[in-house]
């Protein structure tokens, strides 16, 4: 995933314009942590908060990310969150265009949205997965992606939803930075019964892979939080 970017259909993010904030703004829980030596993460808007490793990097919250149909020469996005947190931002630089522009891919982000679209939980996770692995990684696909059942999740703090899981797999690397991925994502509502969700995507099958064991303990700590938007 390339961050900062948006050349080529991959995934771009940046504060929103009439959205930007400081970095520290909304990234602060008045509860702290949920896990002692972890960063607490919110989006103010959703009201929507969660806890990264301390070696993540939490975004402004007016920060977009996406992911855009290679074919689209708009870059209208197919899947997005906002307020994210990332990790190993430049985990991977390459120029496969050979226009002098250095394209930055993450190792792994997390973040937040809204599900208008999805009719219920179980569909906004899956699809939701689906999209962020298809868009990020397998583009243009479909088959190398993989979705798993949508299944019940309860997080720490009593949130009831559903979690699924996205995979890529026998994909062609054509440059330096192409690989597989993985997208887990956790449909609930928030605090005044609309559909959200919450989503980990990142790399696979490389070695500082993050395990799935980090992705469900970040998962478990999901929350609902005074919403400000």
């Amino acid at each position: 995933m390339v961050f900062g970017g948006g050349d080529d259909g991959k995934a771009a993010a940046g504060p929103t314009p009439a959205d930007s904030v400081a970095a520290s703004d909304g990234l602060a829980d008045p509860e702290g942590p949920l896990v002692p030596g972890w960063k607490t993460v919110v989006n103010p808007t959703r009201g929507i908060a969660f806890d990264v490793p301390a070696e993540w990097a939490p975004k402004p919250t007016g920060w977009v990310s996406y992911v855009a149909d290679d074919s689209d020469p708009d870059e209208k996005p197919i899947v997005g969150f906002s307020a994210p947190a990332i990790l190993k931002e430049k985990w991977c630089l390459s120029d496969d265009d050979h226009n002098g522009t250095q394209e930055e891919t993450a190792l792994a982000s997390v973040g937040s949205r809204g599900e208008r679209e999805a009719r219920n939980a179980e569909e906004a996770a899956r699809e939701n997965a689906r999209l962020w692995v298809y868009g990020s990684y397998a583009q243009p696909h479909e088959d190398k992606v993989t979705t798993g059942p949508a299944e019940p999740f309860t997080t720490r703090s009593g949130l009831t939803g559903s979690v699924a899981t996205a995979t890529s797999s026998g994909l062609e690397a054509k440059g330096r930075c192409d690989f597989d991925g993985r997208a887990t994502a956790f449909a609930f509502k928030d605090g005044k019964g609309q559909l959200v969700s919450w989503t980990f995507v990142g790399v696979r099958g490389v070695a500082d892979e993050v395990p799935d064991q980090t992705v469900r303990k970040i998962l478990s700590t999901v929350r609902l939080v005074e919403a400000t938007g």
